[in-house]
């Protein structure tokens, strides 16, 4: 089921501390394109509905601050769990970015699009090969063997915020294309065995699903122009073992949109409603999400960013930075200080021993949008709205919020 609300909300004025350097919002014919893996996700079904049924969760009216100081036009939130009635979205809108928090002013969002994530879709298989198969919604490892890790159906969804009009009649989400139909895909192998590419049995290929939440194609209408919001959240390449399962996987999400922009590659794409092929030539269209791959440092497998970063149609030389991210570096050492990565780049504060803190999170425009400008919330110590993100046990998320403005 896919929820879709218009909506109306009163902006209130406030008294308004300074933005985030670098942050006032986007100008002219300039829009601003963000993706924040706020962390808004719950241990239990139906947590967050009631978390958000109230103006006064502590870590919702963070990051609700967050996202008025750096003000997106269109806003991708991973981390964001689903339900199918689209309340936790709704009450998200009215209870915290309509209402001015820390002095920030509100922000309102007339439209807004979610649909269901592969996250705790019991798979009814030994997805770990652990010999168990968990078919009951929280118990020990349910979610590994889940379509997508997650307690339950919908954890750690996805939500997407809009000041302009999303063309829901051209939505296309890929939420059900199966890994094995991806030309070439990198399946993980049973190293016991000797034959290849089989940690996943054929009768489990022929259910496992690439997408560990969701891929979704949201055409926006930003003045006379439609723009392609392409938005996903790849599985993290770590938790598994030597078949490097997650590893592989979160490469192939990664490759997805990158054979979805490229003419001539997308032709075995097929989307939820059976239509098949990639995005026509020519269309403009921005990649947004936490994409679980830094382009130097982590686990991924084989470069797996890099088939963004270094694609045709894709504009991967504007990389958004912080003057925060690089403090954290020095201040946090551990693995930090091994890193080949310039730390300034980076999006989320992991744990200091592994993997360190990482490039894994992005907004990556066609080449055919001009980039203006862009960053990263995370401010220095210093600075009164460190407040917003500050240390472990974070206020808000371990990722920060990431913009770019472009000029459709």
């Amino acid at each position: 089921m896919v929820i879709v609300r218009r909506v109306l909300a009163v902006v209130t004025a406030a008294a308004l501390l300074p933005l985030m350097p670098g942050a006032a919002e986007a100008t002219g014919r300039d829009t601003r394109f963000a993706t924040f893996n706020a962390s808004l996700n719950r241990n239990a079904e139906g947590q967050l509905v009631a978390d958000l049924s109230t103006p006064g969760n502590a870590q919702a009216k963070v990051i609700a601050e967050i996202i008025q100081r750096t003000r997106p036009d269109v806003l991708l939130i991973n981390e964001f769990d689903y339900d199918a009635e689209g309340a936790a979205a709704r009450l998200f809108q009215d209870n915290y970015l309509s209402i001015g928090q820390g002095g920030a002013r509100a922000i309102t969002y007339p439209h807004r699009y979610t649909a269901p994530s592969n996250t705790g879709i019991a798979s009814g298989f030994d997805l770990n090969n652990n010999g168990a198969v968990v078919t009951t919604p929280g118990a020990a490892g349910y979610g590994d063997d889940a379509l997508g890790f997650g307690a339950f159906p919908g954890q750690y969804g996805m939500v997407v915020y809009s000041k302009y009009p999303i063309d829901v009649r051209g939505v296309r989400t890929f939420q059900k294309f199966l890994w094995k139909d991806m030309p070439g895909a990198v399946l993980p192998d049973d190293p016991a065995t000797p034959e290849p590419a089989d940690w996943y049995s054929a009768e489990e290929r022929q259910v496992f699903r690439l997408s560990s939440k969701s891929h979704w194609d949201l055409p926006v209408r930003v003045g006379h122009r439609t723009v392609h919001f392409l938005v996903s959240h790849p599985t993290p390449p770590t938790f598994d073992g030597a078949e490097d399962r997650n590893g592989r996987r979160n490469h192939d999400e990664i490759r997805l949109w990158a054979d979805y922009t490229h003419p001539g590659r997308g032709g075995y794409i097929y989307d939820d409603r059976g239509r098949r092929g990639g995005l026509p030539p020519g269309e403009p269209f921005v990649i947004a999400g936490d994409q679980n791959a830094d382009p130097s440092d982590g686990d991924s497998y084989q470069d797996a960013i890099h088939q963004l970063l270094d694609h045709p149609r894709i504009d991967g030389g504007f990389a958004p930075s912080s003057a925060g991210a690089t403090e954290a570096t020095t201040l946090q050492g551990g693995a930090n200080a091994t890193h080949k990565g310039d730390p300034k780049y980076d999006t989320a504060d992991f744990a200091d021993t592994a993997p360190g803190n990482l490039r894994a999170d992005y907004v990556l425009p066609a080449k055919r949008l001009k980039a203006t400008g862009g960053g990263v919330f995370w401010p220095v110590s210093s600075d009164p709205l460190s407040r917003l993100t500050g240390v472990f046990p974070f206020p808000s998320s371990d990722h920060r919020l990431v913009w770019l403005d472009v000029k459709p």
